[in-house]
């Protein structure tokens, strides 16, 4: 569950649950929203519901002229936050690939370990358990080598 994705369920329950005349309590907006759209739109629905918001302790009533736009500003650092946050992962991540560090999870099992694993497997003499122990990998990791030596 990503937090640019609008249909996450703890948001929706909470916009579900809450009456006219509670306040809605977040810690950052950044956990309500991501984007000022999508910022817009929650708070449009709070309006419409007559919600408050309470942002880290900080109580904005959406039907405010001064509330809405403060609520305005402080979604438009939020996403601004947001890009900058996105913007240096991918960066970093380019420094990375360019330096050759970035390579994806390593294999538990080297290409020895793994023909050792099969042979034990094959030789009906072991558990698939007993051979996970062995290797200290779990028992899918002895099953998806297992199956990819019948594969290739």
């Amino acid at each position: 569950m990503t937090g640019r994705n609008r249909d996450r369920p703890g948001l929706r329950e909470a916009l579900a649950a809450v009456r006219d005349g509670d306040t809605l309590v977040i810690t950052k907006l950044d956990r309500l929203a991501r984007s000022l759209p999508d910022a817009r739109d929650i708070v449009e629905e709070l309006t419409k519901k007559k919600v408050k918001l309470s942002i880290g302790g900080s109580v904005h009533d959406p039907t405010d002229p001064v509330g809405r736009l403060l609520f305005n500003v402080l979604a438009m650092v939020a996403e601004f936050e947001s890009d900058l946050i996105r913007a240096r992962t991918r960066e970093g991540m380019q420094v990375a690939k360019a330096k050759g560090r970035l390579r994806g999870k390593q294999p538990k099992l080297s290409k020895s370990q793994e023909a050792h694993l099969v042979s034990l497997y094959k030789g009906g003499n072991h558990t698939t358990t007993e051979i996970a122990e062995l290797f200290k990998v779990a028992r899918s990791t002895v099953y998806r080598v297992v199956q990819r030596t019948v594969e290739g």
